[in-house]
């Protein structure tokens, strides 16, 4: 499976043209070298450790004039903590492969947290092969704040590994001035007003769950019949030339310049790409969406104890919606909502970002068996490939 470098590396804006901006250097991966004794390796101590080391994607967190990080400055206050943040994770498959390594040999990666999604296979590939480290409970009160839908994954269903950071929904989006709302998958796949001017998503987990609930099947328990059924929908869709293209973060300047109508999108994307087009809109499909979540994980040989705090210190509501205000997806936790209600009303009022009750009972996550079968992904590659 290829994870596409798409949301978090997406900047505030996109230009109006229609183009993808781009910070070559803020997509540089940082040193990931070893830590020095007493930061990492001791999991078990409730002692501090005197630098918490915390890899992160691009963009992902409050962002202030400087390269300023308010939240983090409060934690190193309040804990005498020193954050070493690195913005070092491009897409889930390469900074795998940049931790591998280390994790075979039993050794420390020289990091405390990490944040993977849970729509890549990586996750509960980490659990299954015990390179992650138990959360310590005891030291994150404020876990109870975690909205009661994502407290229960089934790939760590009792949350014993990970503690989600962000979250965004897939669904569609499209342009109020070239079409009619776009509200279903079978107006999206079948709707001839609409021939050569969809997009799709290269993301097998993104698109196979929205096609299988369209098609009435769980994309939570995904069999041979129902990805079958999935892939037969789509290329049914491709071969009627419904579909202009299968896209990555691409997806964004082709919607705002107008070259798709309407495509499968990511909810943060269209919240940032309003600011500059409020013609573009966003909806879940009347049969479902689908959610996926980046997750804050303690890789083998971690700080638990510290790393425990920080997450702890984030779901603080006040902390959170601070994050919040800046990142614009769709926030895990409970109470940072009140707070921006009377710091930034818009934010707060935006279903995309807090979204209702019914938005988050319909939305589906794909079987995370289903990332690690090959079979499935090698016709995934073929079919978005031809």
């Amino acid at each position: 499976m290829t994870d596409q470098i798409t949301r978090r590396v997406f900047l505030r804006r996109a230009a109006a043209s229609g183009s993808i901006l781009t910070v070559p250097g803020l997509l540089a991966a940082c040193g990931g070298g070893k830590s020095s004794p007493g930061t990492t390796g001791d999991t078990t101590s409730h002692q501090l450790a005197k630098t918490l080391h915390f890899s992160n994607w691009t963009l992902y967190i409050d962002n202030k004039p400087g390269g300023r990080h308010p939240s983090l400055e409060q934690f190193q206050k309040k804990y005498g903590v020193h954050v070493d943040y690195r913005e070092d994770i491009n897409d889930n498959p390469t900074f795998f492969s940049k931790i591998e390594p280390d994790l075979q040999r039993g050794q420390p990666t020289g990091r405390d947290i990490i944040v993977m999604t849970d729509n890549s296979r990586y996750p509960s590939l980490l659990i299954q092969k015990g390179w992650v480290e138990k959360l310590d409970k005891s030291a994150i009160p404020n876990m109870k704040n975690l909205i009661p839908q994502q407290r229960h994954p089934n790939w760590d269903p009792n949350r014993d590994y990970s503690l989600p950071w962000q979250s965004g929904f897939t669904g569609i989006g499209w342009n109020e001035k070239l079409t009619d709302p776009v509200t279903s998958m079978g107006d999206l796949l079948g709707n001839k007003k609409l021939k050569g001017k969809v997009g799709l998503l290269t993301e097998f987990a993104d698109t196979l769950a929205l096609v299988m609930a369209y098609n009435g099947d769980d994309p939570s328990h995904v069999t041979d019949q129902t990805f079958n059924r999935a892939i037969d929908t789509i290329q049914k869709a491709v071969d009627s030339g419904q579909i202009r293209q299968f896209y990555g973060n691409d997806y964004a300047g082709a919607l705002s310049s107008g070259d798709l109508v309407a495509t499968m999108a990511w909810s943060g994307d269209i919240v940032q790409l309003q600011a500059d087009n409020s013609h573009l809109k966003w909806q879940l499909p009347d049969t479902g969406g689908d959610i996926w979540t980046d997750n804050m994980l303690i890789p083998k040989g971690g700080n638990v104890y510290t790393a425990s705090v920080y997450m702890n210190f984030v779901y603080e509501p006040k902390i959170a919606a601070e994050i919040e205000d800046y990142v614009n997806y769709v926030c895990p936790v409970q109470g940072a909502k009140e707070v921006l209600v009377k710091e930034d009303p818009s934010i707060a009022n935006n279903p995309l970002i807090f979204p209702t009750k019914k938005m988050l009972d319909n939305v589906h996550t794909i079987d995370p068996k289903a990332l690690n079968n090959q079979k499935y992904q090698t016709t995934w590659q073929n079919l978005t490939s031809a």
